[in-house]
C-alpha cells in the first residue's frame, strides 16, 4: 500500500475520563503492587539471550491459524497487569482506541484498523507466556538502561546483562544511529504482532506496521530516551507513534464502547487490509 504523507495530521487529544496526570501514575493506586511485580519480573529476566531466543521462537508464525476478530476475542480473556490505568478486558481498549482514532482521523481508515490490531499481540499470554514477556513498556536489551525506564532504579539488579561489559554501555552493542529497526526490543506483545503483520502481509502502510512495533517504546516516544540509536527515519516516523499513543492512553476509561454495535464496521476494515484465517 503506497504511504501516507510524512507526518500524521495533528488532532485535538481525546477528552480522558480522568486528569491526564492520572494517567501511567507508577507511583500510587490501587493497582500498583501488580505493577511494580510485572516490571521487576520483566527487567531480571528480559536479556539478549532471552530476547533472541522468543524472536526463534515465535518469528515463523507457526502457533495456530485464526482472524483477526477471533483473535480479538481470545483478549476479552485478559486484563494487562503492567497497566495502572485498567482493571477490564483488554478487549474493550482496543475499540476504545480504534474508535477515537476513527473520530479524529475519519479519512484514515486503516489508522481506525491500528487502533484496533495494537495490543493483538498480547495474545501471547494466553499461549503460556508470562506477562512480563507479553505486556508494559519496552526497552533496548543490550546496552545502559536509560532513566525513564519504569522503576529502572530498582528492578535491574538481577538482570545479568547489567554486569557484562558487552552490554553495559551507553551503546553497548550498537552503533551511533544504526536505526530501531536494528535494535534488540525487550520481547513483548509489539515485536510479535508486529511479526505477524510482516508474515502475513497486511496490507497496510509502514506507518502501521512501525506503530504497532513500537507504540510500547515510552522511554523513547515519550521521554526522549535512546535518541542516540534512533536514524532519520525513526525520527520521521516520532509523529506517528505519538499520534497512536494520545489515543492508546487517553481513551481508556471504564465506560465501556458497545462492541457488537461496532464489529460490522472493524470487520469490513479487517477484510480490506488482513482478511481471512492468519498464521500466529
Amino acid at each position: 500500500m503506497s504511504s501516507p504523507r510524512a507526518d500524521p495530521d495533528s488532532s485535538e487529544e481525546p477528552k480522558p475520563g480522568k486528569a491526564k496526570t492520572e494517567f501511567r501514575n507508577y507511583t500510587e493506586g490501587k493497582l500498583i503492587e501488580r505493577v511494580y511485580n510485572t516490571y521487576l519480573l520483566m527487567h531480571t529476566h528480559q536479556t539478549v539471550e532471552f530476547v533472541r531466543r522468543k524472536s526463534a521462537q515465535y518469528g515463523s508464525c507457526s502457533l495456530r491459524r485464526m482472524s483477526v476478530m477471533e483473535a480479538l476475542q481470545l483478549l476479552d480473556q485478559l486484563v494487562d497487569e503492567s497497566d495502572p490505568d485498567v482493571d477490564f478486558p483488554n478487549s474493550f481498549h482496543a475499540f476504545q482506541t480504534a474508535e477515537g482514532i476513527r473520530r479524529a482521523h475519519p479519512d484514515k481508515d486503516w489508522f481506525h484498523l491500528v487502533g484496533l490490531l495494537h495490543d493483538l499481540g498480547k495474545v501471547l499470554a494466553l499461549f503460556g507466556e508470562p506477562q512480563w514477556a507479553v505486556v508494559g513498556d519496552t526497552f533496548p536489551v543490550g546496552c545502559r538502561v536509560q532513566k525513564s525506564v519504569v522503576y529502572g532504579d530498582s528492578t535491574f539488579h538481577d538482570n545479568p546483562d547489567t554486569k557484562d561489559p558487552r552490554y553495559s554501555t551507553e551503546y553497548g552493542m550498537y552503533q551511533p544511529g544504526c536505526g530501531l529497526d536494528n535494535v534488540l526490543m525487550s520481547w513483548g506483545h509489539d515485536e510479535y504482532m508486529y511479526q505477524v503483520m510482516k508474515f502475513n502481509n497486511f496490507a497496510l502502510p509502514k506507518e502501521a506496521f512501525y506503530m504497532v512495533r513500537f507504540h510500547s517504546f515510552y522511554p523513547w516516544h515519550a521521554h526522549g530516551d535512546y535518541g542516540h540509536l534512533c536514524s532519520e527515519e525513526d525520527r520521521r516516523m516520532l509523529p506517528w507513534v505519538r499520534e497512536l499513543n494520545k489515543f492508546d492512553l487517553y481513551t481508556k476509561q471504564e465506560e465501556l464502547p458497545d462492541v457488537q454495535q461496532l464489529r460490522a464496521y472493524y470487520q469490513g476494515l479487517i477484510d480490506k487490509y488482513c482478511p481471512g484465517q492468519l498464521c500466529w
